[in-house]
């Protein structure tokens, strides 16, 4: 019998390498809001929300003074933060906005809606939200049927 992870696994952090830990510490909790937990001098820091320990790992151990890695290889495509509702989700879109942060997309997925963007290390960036689970669309046979389709922005933004 297959191996099946237990339904309350979930993924725990997200640890990247970064080129100036000082801009990443400043995107993730400058623009996103994320506590600093424990800075390790100029090497690393981590991040999290509500009291938790990190959900964010940030270091420049093999990566100070990098670049971002060519388009079209393989690695990270992004890193997807879960706020708990819709008005949650405006409020930190609002920020990256009124940070200048630039938004690569927006998308209504059907079970979630989302926003795309860049660190600045040029890593993705998803934020987004769930709509609950009995408003998920559903085909004939009751599998999800997740669908793309364009997310008003400001319309998302009024809650904010």
């Amino acid at each position: 019998m297959p191996y099946s992870a237990p339904a309350a696994t979930r993924i725990g952090h997200v640890h990247l390498k970064v080129s100036d830990l000082d801009r990443a510490i400043a995107f993730y909790s400058g623009a996103l809001g994320f506590s600093l937990t424990q800075r390790y001098g100029q090497q690393a820091a981590f991040l999290g929300a509500g009291g938790y320990h990190h959900h964010i790992g940030l270091n420049t151990w093999d990566s100070a003074g990098g670049t971002p890695p060519p388009a079209r290889h393989t690695g990270l495509y992004h890193s997807a933060f879960l706020y708990p509702d819709r008005a949650a989700l405006a409020a930190v879109v609002k920020r990256v906005v009124d940070a200048g942060i630039a938004i690569d997309g927006a998308a209504d997925h059907g079970v979630s809606e989302a926003v795309y963007l860049r660190d600045p290390d040029q890593n993705g960036v998803e934020l987004y939200r769930d709509r609950p689970e009995a408003d998920w669309p559903r085909d004939a046979d009751g599998q999800i049927a997740m669908f793309n389709r364009p997310l008003d922005v400001p319309a998302l933004l009024t809650l904010a």
